[in-house]
């Protein structure tokens, strides 16, 4: 299976579907979600789909009323005024990284597979892993590392990165674990390698910026009424969510105006956090961290 998806169910049954309605699954993947957004919809209705990884795109659906989309979600707007949609129903996300990408060694998400420094998930951009490590500036490494996950060594890790660097390039996965086993801590060896992979792919793809654009475009193109149905994996994903929840922005600034009055766009459907049950966990591991919130365009 490319792909099995996470909470699915759920996710769907937040969207509180209008069978005639248009709809966006801004992170196709497998087409999991998409599959069951359609079960939804009438003759009437359409379903827009996005995917930048071209692997995503060999599982279309052959159906009049499914749209697949090559690009990135953060140009969600654009992608709403070249089909004249205006506004849309309904927008599901699912941030996470799909099982094919970590499961296929030559894309380079995982660790435990081996292979190229790659990581992009969209093989037509430049940058990537191997580019990252060999390239920036001592600096801006150690802001991957200290930003964009939570291990408490990035000095010493950079300083292995910068003195190997000068003397011969990284490559492939197998020398970079290499050069960074002084600092991989005994006994936690997976957890901080998956951390260190988790920064390493979140600037390849420039996933943040891309994430924020992406939420802070949907009061503007969602009806009221409309639903945003996100799942996320950790907190550098869910904080913006929640942001944009309680705020109505990504940076969590309540704005007021001259009478302190607050105008925000969304309210939470779910109170609190909806996450995957055991049963999910265990027929799906990869499910394990996924949260879910809903919000409904006031």
């Amino acid at each position: 299976m490319y792909h099995k998806p996470v909470l699915l169910n759920e996710s769907i049954q937040g969207l509180n579907i209008s069978p005639k309605g248009v709809y966006f699954d801004v992170t196709f993947g497998g087409g999991g979600h998409s599959t069951e957004i359609l079960k939804h919809l009438s003759d009437e209705g359409h379903l827009f789909a996005i995917d930048q990884d071209q692997d995503a795109h060999k599982n279309a659906i052959d159906d009049p009323r499914f749209t697949l989309i090559y690009g990135n979600f953060r140009y969600i707007k654009n992608y709403v005024d070249y089909y004249n949609l205006n506004k849309v129903d309904g927008i599901l996300a699912d941030f996470g990284v799909s099982s094919h990408q970590f499961d296929i060694e030559g894309r380079g998400f995982s660790f435990r597979l081996g292979g190229s420094l790659d990581m992009r998930m969209n093989i037509e951009q430049s940058n990537t892993a191997a580019n990252i490590l060999n390239n920036y500036k001592e600096e801006e490494l150690y802001r991957v590392f200290k930003q964009y996950c939570d291990i408490t060594n990035p000095g010493k890790l950079v300083g292995l990165i910068t003195q190997e660097r000068s003397i011969s390039e990284f490559t492939d996965i197998e020398k970079f674990l290499e050069v960074i086993k002084p600092a991989t801590p005994a006994k936690k060896e997976i957890k901080y390698l998956a951390q260190v992979f988790q920064a390493l792919r979140i600037e390849v793809n420039d996933e943040i910026n891309a994430l924020n654009i992406f939420l802070d475009s949907c009061a503007d193109i969602l009806l009221p009424g409309g639903r945003l149905s996100a799942i996320s994996y950790h907190s550098l994903e869910d904080r913006p969510v929640k942001n944009l929840i309680k705020t109505g922005n990504t940076r969590g600034e309540l704005i007021k105006d001259f009478y302190g009055r607050t105008d925000l766009p969304f309210k939470a459907v779910n109170r609190q956090l909806i996450l995957p049950s055991e049963s999910e966990i265990e027929d799906n591991p990869r499910a394990k961290s996924a949260k879910l919130r809903i919000a409904e365009r006031v």
